[in-house]
């Protein structure tokens, strides 16, 4: 058998907590392998911050006696699994039983059975997570490769250790973890792998959304997000994972006029923030800005296509959708924000540069503005070259402008100088929406250039526009009295 000692003993602090559970399995009297993509990875020459560990024996009392040893004394147990994490400063660790996994055809949840390391490996996704690497002090780095996975490494495949149906079968997870994987490693997959995935593409609802979610997002990890997802839609998973971005998809010809593939520019703009930006959440905005097109798109005659207020109605689509895939609300307000905002600095590019705009623009983006402009700079997907060299002018114009740290600092701090207890008190008003409104009426004024940014012109601009949102927006009947 081959050895990868060196390869495993690379990274120092790794080595160290290896070598430390080695140690302790052979004085227990048990054999303990690191399995999956910690070994992949180490023989591709990628950096993996996960340390999975298999054990023939009881992984849980295994991971508390480790833990001990590392001087953590922490461990968060997964009595089902019988598996557990030692949240170690350095690197996550999972410390597993060796056992296998399956769903029945409607249940969501796994039957977990325990079994030998044989059998753990052969239940494994695909042979290339299939290899495993001995840490016992007698045969450190000794590889177990029962399905060729070392093959398939050295030929960029991905391939199922079991017949693909029995594979996906046990856990259907494991058709985006092929999406997934061949986007992380740019690996192919077989075609017969391929053909078993777009047979039981529907499989994929029994999945919990959140797993599906968390595979979308390693997805977009990856250094060419779009390759995962042209995988998910060549094989149907996309109508089940993300079914709003699979129907963006096709071309619509009406006199000789069409429009772009959304899918298709989607992706290109994904892969563009992919190259400026390692953050996952803007790529997941790249994802998503133009999640409203196919709900907006329009042709009028002697125009041809048009996708007007795609921007704000996706923003509102994506309240729905990030209920469904259980995202967090400070990334659900992030989507949101961007979604929202995407166009406007396109559209000051091509329309001419005002100050106000621009400032405009700053003050609704905050501190995404950065973000916000590199998700502009990804959206230009043009292949004229004319349009790109007119266009790029005017777009990094304001783009300088926007780095300007003394007009960033004032819009940071920039706030309707008339308080909401100010309103409240010379107007006779009850806290309410009222209030909001009326500060962000005098806001856009000061943005507008209409009046300077002063407390005696804000005041008595409330003053003139104070009726024209009271009765339009609320019955005086339910004030106390307007002065």
């Amino acid at each position: 058998m081959s050895n990868i000692s060196q390869l495993l003993e690379k990274n120092k602090h790794h080595s160290e907590i290896l070598h430390s559970a080695g140690k302790l399995a052979s004085d227990t009297g048990i054999a303990a392998f690191v399995v999956g993509g910690y070994v992949r990875d180490a023989l591709l020459g990628r950096d993996n911050k996960d340390i999975d560990i298999m054990v023939d024996g009881n992984g849980i009392q295994f991971a508390e006696k480790l833990s001990k040893i590392l001087g953590i004394n922490i461990v968060v147990p997964y009595d089902k699994f019988g598996t557990a994490l030692i949240p170690h400063p350095e690197v996550e660790i999972e410390i597993a039983t060796a056992r296998t996994e399956t769903y029945q055809p409607n249940s969501r949840k796994p039957k977990v059975e325990f079994s030998t390391v044989e059998e753990d490996m052969s239940r494994r996704d695909f042979t290339v997570n299939a290899i495993a690497a001995s840490i016992l002090p007698s045969n450190f780095g000794e590889l177990v490769d029962p399905f060729r996975g070392i093959l398939d490494l050295h030929n960029g495949k991905l391939i199922t250790p079991l017949d693909p149906d029995e594979t996906f079968r046990d856990d259907p997870l494991r058709m985006l973890r092929a999406a997934r994987f061949s986007a992380q490693l740019n690996f192919t997959i077989d075609e017969k792998t391929l053909d078993s995935i777009t047979r039981q593409k529907s499989r994929l609802e029994i999945i919990s959304k959140e797993r599906i979610t968390e595979e979308i997002s390693k997805t977009l990890k990856s250094v060419k997000p779009s390759i995962g997802f042209l995988v998910m839609k060549r094989t149907g998973l996309l109508q089940y994972a993300f079914p709003e971005l699979d129907i963006l998809s096709g071309v619509e010809v009406i006199d000789n006029k069409g429009h772009k593939d959304i899918f298709l520019h989607t992706l290109k703009v994904v892969d563009n923030t992919a190259k400026l930006s390692s953050n996952v959440n803007l790529r997941f905005a790249a994802l998503v800005h133009d999640i409203a097109k196919p709900r907006t798109k329009r042709f009028v005659k002697g125009k041809g296509w048009t996708f007007h207020g795609h921007d704000e109605i996706g923003s509102r689509m994506l309240k729905k959708i990030s209920r469904r895939m259980k995202l967090s609300n400070e990334l659900r307000d992030y989507l949101m924000l961007l979604t929202k905002l995407h166009l406007r600095p396109i559209t000051l590019a091509m329309d001419g540069i005002t100050d106000s705009a621009v400032r405009r623009v700053m003050f609704e983006a905050g501190e995404l503005v950065d973000d916000l402009m590199i998700l502009c700079r990804a959206d230009i997907t043009t292949k004229n070259p004319n349009k790109v060299t007119k266009y790029m002018g005017n777009f990094e114009r304001v783009e300088k402008f926007m780095q300007d740290v003394k007009l960033r600092d004032e819009l940071r701090a920039f706030q309707s100088p008339v308080r909401g207890d100010v309103i409240m008190k010379d107007l006779g008003l009850e806290p309410g929406p009222s209030i909001g409104k009326i500060k962000k009426a005098i806001e856009n004024a000061i943005l507008d250039n209409k009046i300077p940014n002063e407390y005696d012109s804000a005041y008595k601009y409330m003053l003139t526009i104070k009726d024209e949102i009271l009765t339009t927006n609320f019955p005086k009947s339910k004030n106390k009295g307007i002065k």
